[in-house]
């Protein structure tokens, strides 16, 4: 079946180099007197490495089908963060490095989706927003801004977001994901 450079979306999975990568960014560009293209930013989904690639109309490429699987994070140690099938109760491992900041957003014993290409773990697939709990802040002072004013604060993980001045330490607040940015208490 031949496919359209238009089918390649935020978050599909694509081979490239014989590895399956994810989509990371994508924008389709046309100009007058030439084929239409789409850039990509790539993140390969075993070795980490991002890269980018030009796709231009009536190129082949390979849309790759990956499998989805709930599994439990148990823990990290220096350089693997272990998780076990929810399933199978298997336990497997994934590099830290190619996660990326995805681990900020997990709590140990928490369930989440585990990507597999040819039943290999390649990767998360995390909620669009997660609630975590305020451990540190510094008190908000009023009156030091015209408008509404912003912390930094640290959660349970270890991220730290910055948050609006009302924000107590102990409470609990929605994170989005994709942008590491406060969204609202929860």
């Amino acid at each position: 079946m031949a496919q359209s450079i238009t089918d390649l979306k935020l978050g599909k999975v694509v081979k490239h180099g014989g590895e399956p990568c994810v989509i990371l960014a994508c924008s389709f560009m046309r100009t007058s007197q030439r084929k239409p293209v789409m850039r990509t930013k790539l993140r390969g989904a075993i070795s980490g490495k991002v890269m980018e690639k030009t796709y231009v109309s009536g190129e082949d490429f390979e849309l790759v089908q990956i499998q989805r699987s709930n599994a439990t994070y148990l823990y990290k140690d220096n350089s693997m963060a272990n998780f076990m099938d929810a399933t199978t109760y298997d336990q497997f491992a994934l590099p830290i490095e190619s996660l990326g900041d995805q681990l900020n957003f997990l709590k140990e014993g928490e369930t989440t989706i585990v990507t597999r290409y040819e039943d290999k773990p390649i990767g998360l697939e995390l909620p669009p927003k997660v609630v975590l709990k305020v451990i540190e802040t510094s008190p908000g002072v009023k009156g030091d801004t015209a408008q509404g004013g912003s912390k930094p604060a640290t959660l349970e993980t270890g991220l730290v977001v910055q948050v609006p001045l009302f924000i107590q330490e102990g409470e609990m607040i929605r994170v989005n994901t994709e942008s590491s940015e406060y969204v609202e208490r929860a």
